[in-house]
């Protein structure tokens, strides 16, 4: 599982460093990912939110920090003299600062930076999952482009097909060949064809729209994946040993203990 992690993040990273509109024409998965990497917005939103939560740690110190307060007072009067019409005008301020430092708190501050430190391990923990489910998303929309586009070719090819076999079901009625039932059923099956064709493309571009809402991008020329198994765990119990070690997903539920 390391390998495959390594694996998988080396190629995005390479990939991200080689996009370029003069890149080839065909795209690969690798660059899929890397495109998905950089402008997925619900990665970049847990992105940020690991940002925020980065800044607990920050407020959690501020326990150790002196609280300084200041303060500022001031009066004015005036009287008149007795017998004349001048006044006598008295101003009078008091300022003040007090600076307050806490030697000793039984610990809070100390476990309140603790656990803020432990939310932001949690935080970056739960990040690398969502990558990890992001990335897996959009490798599913990119090989479902890749099918889906597939089966509707073969449906149009099937369409044509089909059609070719109703004209010749009515041209052997038109010479006595062939019943009316030959070219009903001929017919049928092209409308069937028709309407298969119709269902096809419009799963095809609804895999286009998924794959552009994870991706970023239009799904353009789609080169097929190369197969992943050498990069799998010997065996199931090797899987599990190394997802009960490793998955983001448990060790953010740790860090939260």
């Amino acid at each position: 599982m390391p390998s495959l992690r390594k694996s998988l993040f080396t190629a995005v990273l390479v990939s991200a460093t080689m996009l370029s509109p003069l890149a080839a024409s065909a795209e690969t998965i690798s660059g899929a990912l890397a495109k998905a990497y950089q402008y997925n917005s619900s990665l970049n939103s847990a992105r940020a939110g690991v940002r925020v939560t980065d800044e607990g740690v920050a407020i959690a110190k501020s326990g150790y920090r002196p609280v300084v307060t200041g303060s500022a007072d001031i009066d004015y009067s005036s009287s008149h003299l007795n017998g004349t019409d001048s006044s006598v005008r008295l101003t009078t301020g008091n300022f003040g600062v007090q600076i307050d430092q806490t030697l000793f708190d039984g610990f809070q501050t100390r476990n309140n930076v603790a656990a803020a430190e432990a939310q932001v391990r949690a935080s970056v923990e739960s990040l690398r999952n969502t990558e990890e489910g992001i990335l897996f998303s959009a490798a599913q929309a990119y090989m479902n482009v890749i099918r889906d586009r597939q089966v509707a070719v073969l449906t149009e090819q099937n369409l044509q097909f089909l059609t070719e076999t109703a004209r010749a079901a009515r041209s052997r009625f038109e010479v006595g060949e062939g019943t009316r039932t030959d070219v009903a059923q001929a017919d049928a099956s092209r409308a069937a064809a028709v309407a298969s064709l119709s269902a096809a493309r419009a799963q095809a571009l609804a895999s286009a729209a998924l794959y552009r809402q994870i991706v970023g991008d239009e799904p353009g020329k789609l080169k097929g994946a190369s197969p992943v198994a050498k990069l799998l765990p010997s065996s199931l119990a090797a899987a599990v040993g190394v997802a009960s070690n490793e998955h983001p997903a448990i060790l953010a539920t740790q860090h939260l203990v």
